[in-house]
């Protein structure tokens, strides 16, 4: 008896780690998440830049939007926009996003010390 609960254990253990392993998608850092309901920010993480917000706060608000956005790093800046947004206005937000802001060279200073 406790040797069959021993291998439905190991069994339902190997499920969840082929489940966490397959269905996980490996994201980058996120660097800010923006939530709207009716139009309206109910919900935001991260440094969100000022300019941005404003206008996304205007389009979901004039849409009457409700969605989520975020924006992550992974070698360079993505922006996500939830798929129950029209094409039309997922333009009109990526073109008000700051890319130029977040693809600055940084350069590592401690090489430069020698």
């Amino acid at each position: 008896m406790a040797d069959n609960i021993i291998k439905i254990l190991i069994i339902v253990g190997l499920f969840f780690l082929a489940y966490k392993l397959i269905f996980t998608s490996s994201r980058g850092l996120t660097l800010f998440e923006m939530h709207f309901k009716d139009g309206k920010l109910t919900n935001h993480k991260g440094k969100i830049p000022e300019r941005f917000e404003r206008e996304c706060r205007a389009i979901a608000k004039s849409n009457k939007l409700t969605c989520t956005i975020r924006a992550e790093k992974s070698g360079h800046v993505r922006l996500h926009v939830s798929a129950n947004v029209g094409d039309n206005l997922i333009q009109q937000i990526r073109n008000q996003f700051p890319f130029e802001y977040y693809d600055k060279k940084q350069q590592d200073s401690s090489k430069l010390k020698g």
